[in-house]
């Protein structure tokens, strides 16, 4: 499935795992498809910039942890 948005991500570094390029699109490949990193000021910045750019991608059947980081 096609993977949108990876454009729009600013101030994180997305790891990509389980992806590929076909046809000149950036697709899933099963599994853990990428993982959304990001640095802040603090721990609670970088994790808020994380799941801020996680709301950017989309593909089909899509879905995430929420329950990774807390606040200190």
């Amino acid at each position: 499935m096609e993977i949108t948005g990876l454009d729009e991500v600013v101030d994180s570094i997305v790891f990509h795992a389980g992806t590929t390029v076909k046809d000149g699109k950036v697709v899933t490949n099963g599994g853990r498809v990428m993982t959304v990193t990001s640095y802040g000021a603090d721990f609670n910045e970088a994790l808020k910039k994380s799941y801020q750019n996680v709301d950017k991608l989309h593909f089909d059947r899509m879905y995430y942890r929420t329950d990774i980081g807390f606040d200190l």
